[in-house]
């Protein structure tokens, strides 16, 4: 065991260069980190524009739906407007060009043009939204409304935050999207890369263990089970050794998709349209469409896959 040092000791190890140069942030710009807090309020602004009367002021009526919906369009632009310089900062290049002098001002124009874009954006949103409520509703005989899946669901809750983080990823905004997509994970146990393609009408049943890896695309009325990974396999590395970064390594699944509890789905394999995947099936092939994949039996040295004709 080692011994106790004083607190001069365990401050003079802690200040030396070479204990903190790996964990050490420091903008030359003097601006702050983004602010996980600011983005908890944009993202509970965001959740009481796109579902009116669920979060946020309960007392909300048609004829209050104007002001309702701008006043908060109005906070959440200033708010994340900043955000998103900030992110910006965060990444800018002149941190580690020292003698180089930052377009600021330029930064400014940029995460405002951006933030324009994104609330641009929010009809669609809430249209997806819509569609995965009812998808959810629809495909879960224990839901008696659909309001029970905006306010309690982890897929709704999940899925909001996705297609809020989506959006900025698509404007290329550093920084945020993944700080809002883990807001999601570290609540509902769901863990979706910002930059995951998702189509109307997913839903999540019960949620917890779910990954769905940054390069995924997911048509529309899929349904994913707890526990599914839709993952990379291993991480090909260039002539130096570093991992290559962007491209396509995770799954695509098509339209109208079930996979159960506990299946992982790994590489640039494709699911075709109308699959099932069963229960804690591993999968690093292709399916054509309407295959049935179930576990494999005692005995059996493999998992069995049914094309949509039922033969093996």
């Amino acid at each position: 065991m080692s011994r106790l040092l004083t607190l001069d000791e365990i401050t003079e190890q802690l200040c030396r260069a070479e204990s903190y140069e790996d964990v050490f942030h420091h903008s030359l710009h003097n601006q702050p980190m983004p602010s996980v807090e600011v983005l908890r309020e944009v993202v509970a602004r965001l959740q009481a524009i796109l579902f009116p009367g669920y979060f946020g002021d309960s007392e909300i009526a048609p004829e209050t739906m104007r002001f309702h919906v701008g006043a908060g369009l109005d906070v959440v632009a200033r708010l994340l407007t900043e955000q998103i310089r900030r992110g910006r900062c965060f990444f800018c290049r002149h941190n580690d060009v020292p003698h180089e002098e930052p377009d600021c001002d330029a930064c400014e124009d940029a995460a405002r043009r951006t933030t324009g874009l994104f609330l641009s954006s929010l009809p669609e949103i809430r249209r997806l939204l819509a569609v995965d409520v009812r998808a959810a509703y629809v495909g879960d005989p224990a839901a008696r409304h659909p309001g029970e899946t905006i306010f309690c669901y982890p897929s709704i809750l999940a899925l909001t935050h996705h297609r809020i983080a989506h959006a900025l990823h698509q404007q290329d905004v550093e920084l945020i999207p993944r700080i809002i997509a883990e807001m999601a994970h570290s609540k509902t146990g769901i863990d979706i890369h910002p930059g995951a393609q998702i189509g109307e009408g997913l839903f999540i049943d019960h949620g917890t263990g779910v990954v769905v890896g940054e390069t995924c695309i997911i048509g529309a009325n899929v349904r994913i089970y707890q526990g599914v990974t839709l993952g990379a396999k291993s991480f090909p590395k260039d002539a130096n050794g570093a991992l290559i970064k962007g491209i396509a390594r995770h799954p695509i699944v098509e339209d109208e998709v079930v996979i159960y509890a506990g299946a992982t789905l790994l590489g640039r394999i494709t699911i075709g349209k109308g699959s099932v995947v069963g229960g804690n099936v591993w999968l690093t092939e292709d399916l054509p469409p309407g295959s049935h994949v179930v576990q494999q039996r005692a005995g059996e040295t493999s998992s069995r896959i049914l094309l949509g004709n039922g033969r093996a």
